[in-house]
């Protein structure tokens, strides 16, 4: 995580070279007339601390602010955007007494960091999270650590709160990561199947999965986290333009009820690093191109015959489904072989859990 430190006095500035040495990524700026209590290292500000925090805003994962709440909160408050987007805020009186974990507890990470500088420095966490304070885990922090996407993060509050009421929830998981997780806490049941699930007695439901689901399969309070488990394999003819590549994956998969929110990674032929569609695509996806030469696609069992045009022009007998199996690694499976349309060809491949 990347850290900023701000500190405006001379008690927090010694404060804040403390917490720069303990934090891994931290970076410390202090208030220009106190910059020596520092020490090396850290960055002087004489401008306004308003400025100073819009500027460091989107560089930074997390901020730890050395100052009263009630400043920190005028100041982060135009700022906001989404819970799922802001920062880590954390907040530290001069004394090093409290660290107070103040915004983005979950998914930012600010009850984590809390803890660290309360390690850091021997302040006490102050942490209000309810599940937290109930010592349960909440669905957004195992997503975090999972490294799961939350399909509706309006959900999570819901299903959250029915945790905390001891309502049972009902949970199709087929990693069983959040059987592990929650460990016998919470009236949690586990099923195989979602329709199983559903027929079950249960207030909320929670299901990890990379399928789009049908209307009829679908709950109130149902919370649809997404593994990044899925990678696409893509072949396209030089100049394919990123809309052409985004229509054909999105009606491929819709066919399929998968969802492009669980695709971690895009695979293709190294003769197509540079393509501007693709390189395009990726990032709309959010997700990695990784492109491998012709001998390590060639070195991959596949069901489809050799690709003439393929062979010709790169050398390889084939581009999308072995790359979406390199992509997945060790112990994938394709579910979807090639399908060409248009300048696009596409294939899609499982992550092994």
């Amino acid at each position: 995580m990347k850290i900023a430190i701000i500190a405006i006095t001379a008690n927090g500035a010694r404060l804040g070279a403390r917490l720069k040495g303990g934090l891994s990524g931290a970076e410390l700026y202090v208030a220009h007339n106190y910059a020596g209590a520092a020490g090396a290292g850290a960055t002087s500000f004489d401008g306004s601390l308003r400025e100073l925090l819009k500027e460091l805003w989107p560089e930074f994962e997390g901020f730890v602010c050395i100052m009263a709440t009630g400043i920190v909160v005028r100041l982060v408050a135009p700022l906001l955007k989404a819970k799922d987007r802001d920062p880590a805020v954390v907040v530290m009186d001069e004394a090093g007494r409290f660290a107070i974990s103040l915004l983005s507890g979950h998914l930012g990470g600010a009850n984590d960091l809390a803890a660290r500088c309360a390690k850091v420095t021997g302040a006490r966490e102050v942490i209000t999270t309810a599940t937290d304070v109930n010592e349960l885990p909440s669905f957004d922090t195992l997503a975090r650590d999972q490294g799961w996407i939350i399909d509706d993060l309006s959900q999570v509050k819901g299903l959250n709160a029915l945790l905390l009421a001891g309502e049972k929830i009902a949970v199709v998981d087929p990693s069983r990561r959040v059987q592990a997780t929650f460990a016998g806490r919470g009236k949690l049941s586990f099923h195989h199947t979602f329709v199983a699930a559903l027929e079950s007695n249960a207030t909320g439901f929670v299901f990890v999965t990379n399928r789009d689901l049908p209307p009829q399969v679908r709950a109130e309070k149902l919370l649809l986290l997404r593994p990044r488990n899925l990678t696409l394999g893509i072949g396209c003819n030089s100049g394919t333009t990123v809309e052409e590549i985004e229509a054909v994956v999105k009606s491929q998969l819709k066919r399929l009820f998968l969802s492009l929110r669980s695709v971690a990674a895009i695979g293709s032929a190294a003769a197509k690093a540079k393509e501007a569609g693709l390189l395009a695509f990726a990032a709309r996806c959010g997700v990695e191109l990784r492109c491998f030469a012709s001998a390590e696609l060639n070195g991959v069992t596949v069901p489809s015959p050799p690709s003439h045009h393929a062979l010709d022009a790169i050398g390889a007998a084939g581009v999308a489904e072995p790359s979406a199996l390199l992509a997945a690694g060790a112990g994938s499976r394709l579910l979807l072989k090639k399908v060409k349309s248009g300048n696009v060809t596409l294939a899609v491949a499982e992550i092994a859990c």
